[in-house]
């Protein structure tokens, strides 16, 4: 490659200019050109967009994905331009994990029952957000990241450029003001007298060549910044349209973003769909009775539909029981007194007992082993507990202890 010194030393001087005009813009010992108003609006507006994309691209990445090795992982992928690999979801490795257990405990038991029912539906939560990460990815992420990494860098680049073309401008100026204050003094110089009787009279003509080298001067700083205001207008028209160029990117994400709250949305909506079908499967809606030809054991009790309807309490959407004439409102306190309580005229059950049960106090029902007892609910009772009747015995019984038959 052929070495061009005069090129270097030409680019080394516009450097050394350029670094001197900054320099004393910012000791305040030279002028600057400043842009109009509704440029530098439309710099700051561009700088906000930037910093709070960069700002919701990151917290959405963490929102999708909140493991950071994960987030390195798939960074290092998208540089090196090779597919991700597939990762298996939390969700579905919980199913996992809740399926190989049942295998082990048994599947006909009640626990091993439950265990892949629940596992069942960590599977499809788990493929849900499978799908919610995907679609997000792709509406909401892309166009963030394209944004940054496309329009913004160019943006960057013609605003570097014209940071450039204000510095030699401004450097111009200078360099046109420094050789009119000097033109002007050996003007000054010229216009004297001459004393002929000096020892030395050729001054004058040394003044007045001097005045005319400065006129020379004067007329290459005047061409020269002619040209860098020529190149500045032209940089300030490119970066004008690019800046103004930003409103059609807050169009543009502001698509995005509703396709990326409708993929939110439907996500959560099938999470709570999952969840409702699953209470359904477990019979564990409060108040009411639910088919379930399963059964449910004691260790299931405290799992995931408690767990739903802990997280999910602002839908509206489980059944209301009709208030039962004849209930003193002490049941729905939590006291109840046997000798009271009326069976509703529909909604008994027959149910099967899974396992033995010691009643606490009077309130509670004894119960023994794949013994047959009647069974219904109140309106306001916890809804882990039923009214068990087994002939003339009444009293509360817990319902994970009891298989609820058709």
């Amino acid at each position: 490659m052929e070495f061009n010194v005069k090129k270097l030393a030409s680019d080394a001087g516009v450097f050394f200019s350029r670094a001197m005009q900054f320099t004393e813009e910012k000791l305040g010992q030279a002028e600057k050109t400043e842009l109009d108003a509704h440029f530098e609006n439309l710099l700051a507006r561009a700088d906000c967009t930037k910093n709070w994309t960069e700002k919701i691209l990151r917290q959405t990445e963490v929102l999708l994905q909140p493991n950071p090795s994960a987030r390195v992982e798939e960074f290092l992928y998208e540089k090196l331009d090779r597919k991700v690999p597939s990762r298996v979801t939390n969700g579905e490795l919980l199913a996992q994990y809740m399926t190989e257990a049942a295998s082990d405990f048994g599947p006909g038991t009640p626990y091993g029952k439950t265990l892949i029912k629940v596992g069942e539906t960590q599977r499809r939560l788990g493929a849900a957000e499978r799908e919610f990460i995907r679609s997000a990815s792709i509406s909401f992420l892309t166009p963030l990241r394209n944004f940054l990494e496309g329009d913004w860098r160019t943006i960057s680049k013609e605003r570097r450029i014209l940071q450039n073309r204000r510095l030699d401008l401004d450097a111009c100026k200078a360099r046109l003001k420094k050789a009119k204050a000097a033109e002007a003094k050996a003007a000054c110089e010229g216009d004297a007298v001459p004393d002929f009787q000096e020892t030395r009279p050729r001054n004058y003509v040394l003044s007045a060549s001097a005045s005319a080298l400065w006129s020379d001067e004067v007329e290459k700083a005047e061409h020269e910044l002619r040209l860098t205001q020529t190149e500045f207008d032209r940089q300030a028209e490119v970066t004008r349209l690019l800046l103004e160029g930003i409103s059609s990117t807050h169009v543009n994400h502001l698509r995005c973003l509703h396709e990326f709250v409708e993929s939110q949305t439907n996500y959560y909506a099938q999470c709570y769909q999952f969840m409702l079908d699953l209470q359904k499967q477990l019979g564990r809606f409060s108040g009411t009775f639910v088919g379930n030809a399963e059964s449910a054991s004691p260790a299931a009790a405290t799992s995931p539909p408690t767990v739903a309807a802990a997280t999910l309490p602002a839908v509206p959407t489980i059944p209301v029981v009709p208030t039962i004439v004849g209930v003193p409102n002490t049941v729905a306190e939590g006291v109840l007194n046997p000798n009271e309580v009326k069976p509703p005229a529909s909604g008994t059950r027959r149910a099967r007992v899974l396992y033995d049960y010691e009643a606490a106090d009077s309130t509670e029902l004894a119960l023994l082993a794949d013994e047959m007892i009647t069974v219904y609910s109140l309106p306001g009772m916890d809804p882990d507990w039923l009214i068990g009747e087994r002939g003339n015995q009444k009293g509360k019984v817990p319902v994970t202890y009891l298989e609820l038959l058709s």
